[in-house]
């Protein structure tokens, strides 16, 4: 994947520094490093991030005049900006607009990363290492805000409850790439995993596989590996 490959998306371990200002931080540094129709639009889901995106639940649900008001902007250009947005994947739509009803959005945290992953060096090489060496656990400024540990994993079964163990271990992880993976199958003792997206899957797969492994055989012994797709 060239670049991309990167060892973790972050500081990592149970009392990890807030994911939120380090993706704020690559999106400023990537609006910075482009020209004044990136920066605009980087500084809008800066923008509508700060003011109404909801970290515990990934949800972004506001209508498109509250959003042209914030922008200071027309509907139409919304319209625009957000078509944008999720062409780039750094918005995923959950549910779409319906009568009475606004669209549902999420952060598109991999594709963030992958996207801005040009500016890290920019920002500084301690910023750099701390998002490619998931090996070292910096201790956490006192004024730093912890991330929001994700909602506990619901539902019965093997995945189920190696979620669960994910969620308690490695609170980090299963937010940002584990909660969003569905079982396909098991074959030979081989979990076949689905992922959102390539990307998702391949960074799984070569930066978090081992923690991923040992959380299945955690709930089965008999499990001899996985396999991810996009």
């Amino acid at each position: 994947m060239g670049k991309e490959q990167t060892k973790s998306l972050r500081a990592v371990g149970r009392n990890a520094a807030a994911l939120k200002y380090d993706l704020i931080t690559a999106l400023g540094a990537h609006g910075c490093a482009g020209d004044k129709h990136l920066q605009r639009l980087v500084l809008r889901l800066i923008t509508v991030i700060v003011a109404r995106y909801n970290w515990q639940t990934d949800e972004l649900s506001v209508g498109q005049r509250e959003l042209a008001q914030l922008w200071a902007v027309d509907e139409r250009t919304v319209k625009r900006e957000m078509a944008r947005l999720r062409d780039l994947g750094w918005l995923v739509q959950h549910r779409a607009a319906a009568r009475g009803r606004v669209a549902v959005h999420g952060l598109g945290i991999a594709a963030i990363l992958q996207g801005t992953q040009g500016a890290w060096d920019n920002i500084g090489p301690d910023y750099t290492a701390r998002m490619t060496q998931p090996e070292e656990t910096p201790t956490p400024a006192g004024n730093v805000v912890s991330f929001p540990l994700p909602p506990r994993p619901e539902g019965t079964g093997p995945w189920a409850a190696a979620l669960a163990d994910l969620h308690q271990t490695r609170p980090d992880l299963c937010s940002a790439w584990f909660a969003a993976l569905t079982v396909e199958g098991q074959e030979d003792g081989i979990w076949h995993l689905r992922a959102p997206t390539r990307f998702h899957a391949s960074f799984v797969t070569t930066h978090h596989l081992p923690v991923l492994e040992a959380a299945i055989r955690r709930v089965d012994p008999a499990a001899r590996g996985v396999v991810l797709r996009g």
